[in-house]
């Protein structure tokens, strides 16, 4: 079973467009990435989505096959094997990890979601989302939204266990 990514983080970005990525973020990048060696530098897939997406989403090599693997699943030539055809491979790019643990990031990547000198990192699971702290804190506000539709007691681990859960308060 492929390692999780957990935890935000907030990291700098330099006038290059160089951010580090944190240490415990490269190891899974590392371990992701069938063909990476310490001598080498880790891969990762970069996707950057539609114009209407202010975040990028960071995969490990080997999360990104096993998408690509369920993509084929689907019918050639339906709508939506097409979507995400063009979303995880046309509209996506392979990056590296350098030596100091740091990835470089294109200017008009940074231009598209807004970076300027600090990137918001935030885990979910198999791949990380990148944002501009304002973007981020902005998008936050619809997760805020459907929580509050529940009891403050709510344990959302409920969604997993099967059995319907209630709709909120209000139904």
């Amino acid at each position: 079973m492929a390692r999780k990514f957990r935890g935000s983080e907030e990291v700098k970005v330099d006038g290059k467009g160089r951010m580090s990525i944190p240490a415990r973020f490269r190891r899974i990048f590392e371990a992701g990435d069938p063909d990476w060696n310490p001598s080498e530098r880790a891969r990762m897939i970069v996707v950057y989505g539609p114009e209407s997406w202010k975040k990028l989403e960071f995969y490990t090599v080997a999360a990104a096959d096993r998408i690509d693997e369920e993509i084929d699943q689907l019918p050639r030539g339906s709508d939506e094997r097409l979507w995400l055809e063009t979303l995880m491979n046309g509209m996506a790019t392979e990056a590296e990890i350098d030596t100091d643990g740091r990835l470089v990031l294109p200017q008009k990547l940074r231009d598209k979601i807004g970076l300027d000198n600090e990137a918001f990192f935030t885990s979910k699971g198999d791949f990380i989302e990148v944002w501009s702290p304002a973007n981020y804190s902005e998008s936050s506000g619809s997760l805020e939204a459907f929580m509050s539709r529940f009891p403050e007691d709510f344990d959302p681990r409920s969604f997993l266990s099967g059995a319907q859960a209630p709709e909120g308060p209000e139904g």
